[in-house]
C-alpha cells in the first residue's frame, strides 16, 4: 500500500468515526426527546413540590428540609405539607451562590420570608437521576429536566454556606407594591405546571437566573431588560443594584460587604433559628451612602 492509498484509508477511517459520532449525538441529544416525571431520582430532588393557593392560605406539599453537614452527610426529610399565608408575606430575598473560582460563575434563588418566621426558599436547578452527576456540557443536550426546589433557607441557604462552604450573598430584592406577593404566585404557577409537564434545563437558556428573570417580567413586564449578566448569574448583583432590584445598604460596594453571610452562618450551631440569625446580621432598611 503507497503513501496515497494510506492516507486515503485514514481519511475515510476519520471519517466514518466523525460520521458515528454525530449520529451519537442526534440520537442521545438531538433527535426528539421529552422530559420525563417517572424516572429514579437524586435523593435531593426526589419530590416534586406543589401548592394549592386558596385566597391568602397557601399549602406547599413535599418541602425540602435536609440538615447538611457534609454534602454527603446529611438528615433527609421532606416536610408533607408547610403553610403560610400570602398576607404574610414579608419579604423577598435575591441570593448569589459563588461555587466557582470563575466570578460569573454562580447559582442564583429567591427567598420568601413570612411573618411567621417561615422562610421557603426557591432554587431552579437540574433533576437529576439517581448516580448522575451534573455538567454544564450535557446540560445543553437535554440531559436534565429542570427542576424547582422549594427548601427551608435552612437547608437550601445551608447546604452552601456549611456543606459546600461557598461565598454566598443575600439581598433584600425591592419590588412595587403587590409585586412580591404576584412574584410568589408565579413561582407557584411554575411550581404546579412543571409537575405535570416537566420541561428541559438549558445550561445557557434555561437557567437558575434565566428562569427567574422570566418570570419577575412576566409579574412586571420589562422590570429586567436583556443583559450579558443574566447569563453570568455572579455578575447579577452589580446589574440588580444598577437596576434598583436589591436596596441600597451603603453604595454597592458596601451593600456587596454587608450582603456576604458565609462567614456570619459559621456561627450557627445548628440547633437555633438559622434565618433569624442571618437577618441579626443584615441591614433592616435602607443605607444612606457613605461618604
Amino acid at each position: 500500500m503507497d503513501v496515497s492509498e494510506t492516507v486515503l484509508t485514514v481519511l475515510l477511517s476519520l471519517a466514518a468515526l466523525f460520521v458515528l459520532r454525530l449520529a451519537y449525538v442526534w440520537w442521545t441529544r438531538i433527535r426528539p426527546l421529552r422530559p420525563k416525571l417517572d424516572l429514579i431520582w437524586a435523593a435531593d430532588c426526589e419530590h416534586l413540590t406543589t401548592a394549592v393557593v386558596d385566597g391568602n392560605d397557601i399549602t406547599f406539599k413535599m418541602v425540602r428540609d435536609f440538615h447538611w453537614r457534609t454534602t454527603r452527610d446529611r438528615d433527609e426529610r421532606w416536610e408533607e405539607e408547610v403553610k403560610v399565608r400570602l398576607d404574610e408575606l414579608k419579604d423577598v430575598w435575591f441570593m448569589v451562590d459563588h461555587f466557582h473560582a470563575i466570578k460569573g460563575m454562580a447559582h442564583t434563588y429567591l427567598t420568601f420570608e413570612f411573618e411567621c418566621g417561615t422562610c421557603l426558599s426557591f432554587s431552579f436547578e437540574t433533576r437529576r437521576e439517581k448516580g448522575e452527576r451534573y455538567h454544564p456540557w450535557d446540560g445543553l443536550w437535554r440531559a436534565y429536566e429542570l427542576y424547582l426546589l422549594v427548601g427551608f433557607e435552612r437547608d437550601v441557604t445551608g447546604l452552601r454556606t456549611h456543606a459546600r462552604n461557598n461565598k454566598d450573598y443575600m439581598f433584600r430584592a425591592i419590588t412595587p407594591p403587590g409585586k412580591d406577593k404576584m412574584l410568589l404566585l408565579g413561582m407557584i404557577q411554575k411550581l404546579n405546571q412543571l409537575s405535570v409537564n416537566p420541561e428541559w434545563y438549558h445550561s445557557l437558556l434555561t437557567t437558575c437566573n434565566t428562569s427567574i428573570v422570566q418570570i419577575v417580567n412576566r409579574v412586571t413586564p420589562g422590570r429586567i431588560p436583556f443583559l450579558w449578566r443574566n447569563f453570568l448569574p455572579g455578575h447579577t448583583p452589580r446589574a440588580a443594584f444598577k437596576l434598583k432590584l436589591i436596596e441600597d445598604w451603603g453604595g454597592y460596594e458596601a451593600t456587596l460587604a454587608r450582603a456576604r453571610i458565609d462567614e456570619v452562618a459559621q456561627s450557627w450551631d445548628g440547633a437555633g433559628d438559622y434565618s433569624a440569625m442571618l437577618r441579626n446580621h443584615l441591614p433592616e432598611g435602607p443605607i444612606t451612602e457613605e461618604i
